[in-house]
């Protein structure tokens, strides 16, 4: 059996703040997280927590990835982006052009993310939260299929995307050109080993689908740091 994706994680500044940001436009529950940090529990069929882990580095260039937030209709989406702004976010320039109708924010630490304008084909089946997009490689989709199991539900020009069988968001890759990594993602997926499975055999399996262990300073911990193709960190951390 494949690896579980269990969170998407964001290295904080002040992970309190951030997490109680993403708790209002979300909606979503606020716990304690057991690897010392804070956690969301999603109140939909994301399927995944977010978490927020302290660090005192500061959020440098683009993120290569971000949520996609969907709108049922132009009255839904100005109410994302007011309720947003209201709770720290700003509006933020990362290329996109005038013409594209849906809304680019960051929310306080500057981590972009989009609120879709309604009607968009791609995510008309997805929940609130629609999409992970990430910059990346048709290979890293192929890669994040056979780590995680889920289908391609999307393959196309060189653009990927995976979905869970039992549904929630995509996971999207939008292709070549990708953008320069400039030290540690901001974000990173951490997964665990299936059901009563061993971290080290999952390890081990994924090295062979084309991950690498990675050293980031981590010291002496229970989770295993990792790298998938194209370069990008992920966690797998300790059966529970």
């Amino acid at each position: 059996m494949p690896c579980r994706l269990v969170a998407l994680s964001f290295d904080a500044n002040d992970p309190l703040l951030l997490a109680r940001f993403w708790a209002g436009v979300l909606g979503w529950e606020l716990v304690d997280d057991p690897d010392d940090g804070i956690a969301l529990l999603p109140s939909d069929d994301t399927g995944f927590r977010l978490r927020f882990l302290p660090t005192d580095e500061p959020k440098t260039g683009q993120n290569r990835m971000h949520l996609d937030l969907t709108s049922a209709s132009l009255e839904d989406q100005q109410q994302t982006v007011a309720s947003a702004l209201r709770l720290g976010a700003r509006h933020t320039d990362v290329g996109q052009r005038p013409e594209e109708r849906h809304v680019v924010l960051a929310d306080p630490e500057g981590n972009e993310f989009c609120v879709i304008e309604p009607g968009n084909h791609f995510l008309a089946d997805c929940g609130f939260v629609g999409a992970l997009a990430c910059d990346g490689s048709q290979g890293v989709g192929y890669f994040w299929r056979d780590a995680l199991g889920w289908p391609l539900v999307w393959d196309q020009d060189q653009e990927t995307a995976i979905r869970s069988p039992h549904g929630g968001p995509k996971i999207t890759w939008g292709g070549p050109p990708l953008m320069p990594k400039t030290g540690k993602n901001r974000l990173h997926l951490d997964l665990a080993p299936p059901d009563d499975g061993d971290q080290h055999a999952e390890v081990d399996r994924l090295v062979s689908l084309g991950a690498t262990r990675n050293d980031i300073g981590q010291g002496d911990v229970g989770w295993v740091v990792m790298a998938d193709p194209d370069g990008n960190e992920f966690c797998v951390l300790t059966p529970r």
